[in-house]
């Protein structure tokens, strides 16, 4: 059963000239800073902060989630510190879900470790700390190595999690990191350390990384023909490594707009499509993965192959439905009146029957009022009818 429900937006920088990007052919890495405009930026970060900050207060919900993205007008959190402080501080209540940091990309991963229990800190422990390999352009935009992304990311998490539980001082001798002296003064207020969670697009080998290691597994609004395959694969790599996987290691983000009659959602849904035809925007496939950053086995995965037929199929604004309609049927955007909404969540917990469930509940142009309206109705007749739900799944096994 869902147990708790948390609100997601990207913080979209959706000023930017899309007949710019359109005429250069993307809008990540390579398109040009002239067009952020940052007093329009101001303006957004108000509306955006606000809106977390009522998810936050509005009964149902159990915290928000954030994350971080980079050279992308996709996302106004290049730094997903900077934003969970001011959450830190700006909300009383709920978690703070961050999905995450970008291990690979990070130079100093204690300086990492101590902001992040600075944060765990102020909050009053209520930091939930997700780690992120992050997209290939990430790698490029910092240059980092996508070929050594992967092993950086195993070395900063380990180095991480064991600043957090090992008193210091000690000495890090590793292939990427050297530090003659770790003792910071700062240490999380949750023990052994704040929950660390994994997010992923279905990637084989981070469902494999996250079951090794016993850390719920977030998915990020796949299809959702998928997602039993993938959590099957969670559940047996787990139970290998000696780990019991229960729906405490289940978590599903789902992009969802609740408005009062189904017509007017289904157009409200529409704004996940801002960025001409796909929520993710428009890029170069070798800057999203470039030589090295993926395997074989993950190139070749199930998740991969769609995201490339998807690709081939890019709708700009104004142009067939036919995208947005396959988004529906396959369940990565839900659209509908509370009642409707409900009824689409069932299939999903169904299937999955996750304990976290991700609420991606705004995107793209779409009014603040609507936004704060689709809050409204989420946190106040979607989830409480979601948390009641038993799965059949539940119900299958007699729980």
């Amino acid at each position: 059963m869902v147990k708790e429900a948390f609100f997601f937006t990207q913080m979209g920088y959706t000023a930017y000239p899309q007949d710019k990007a359109k005429e250069a052919g993307y809008s990540n890495l390579l398109f040009s800073n002239q067009h952020f405009d940052a007093k329009r930026a101001n303006e957004l970060y108000g509306m955006y902060f606000e809106e977390f900050q009522h998810a936050s207060e509005t009964p149902g919900f159990d915290g928000i989630q954030l994350n971080e993205h980079h050279n992308n007008p996709l996302n106004m959190m290049p730094s997903v510190n900077v934003i969970g402080s001011a959450m830190a501080k700006w909300t009383k209540k709920g978690r703070i879900v961050f999905l995450g940091n970008i291990l690979p990309i990070h130079q100093n991963p204690i300086r990492l470790a101590e902001e992040l229990a600075m944060i765990d800190v102020i909050s009053g422990g209520r930091l939930v700390s997700g780690f992120v390999r992050g997209i290939g352009m990430e790698s490029l935009a910092t240059n980092t190595s996508p070929v050594q992304n992967r092993e950086r990311y195993d070395e900063a998490h380990d180095l991480i999690v064991k600043t957090w539980t090992t008193p210091g001082p000690f000495r890090w001798e590793g292939k990427h990191f050297d530090f003659r002296v770790v003792n910071p003064w700062m240490l999380p207020l949750q023990k052994p350390h704040p929950p660390i969670w994994i997010p992923g697009t279905t990637s084989p080998e981070t469902v494999i990384w996250a079951a090794q290691h016993g850390y719920p597994y977030i998915a990020l609004a796949p299809p959702l023909e998928l997602a039993e395959d993938v959590f099957e694969l969670y559940d047996r790599t787990a139970r290998e490594a000696g780990h019991t996987p229960t729906t405490d290691h289940r978590g599903y983000v789902v992009r969802v707009i609740v408005a009062d009659t189904d017509e007017e959602a289904y157009e409200q849904g529409k704004h996940f499509y801002w960025q001409a035809g796909s929520s993710f925007g428009i890029a170069v496939p070798h800057h999203l993965s470039p030589p090295g950053y993926s395997t074989r086995a993950a190139s070749q995965s199930a998740r991969a192959r769609q995201i490339a037929a998807q690709r081939s199929n890019v709708v700009p604004p104004g142009g067939s439905d036919v995208a947005y309609e396959e988004a529906h049927a396959t369940t990565q955007i839900i659209t509908g009146n509370p009642d409707t909404v409900v009824e689409k969540l069932k299939t999903i917990v169904d299937i999955v029957d996750p304990a976290w469930l991700v609420l991606w509940g705004r995107e793209g142009n779409m009014s603040h009022k609507t936004a704060m309206h689709c809050i409204d109705l989420l946190g106040q007749e979607v989830i409480p009818a979601i948390k009641a739900y038993v799965p059949q799944r539940a119900v299958a096994a007699g729980g």
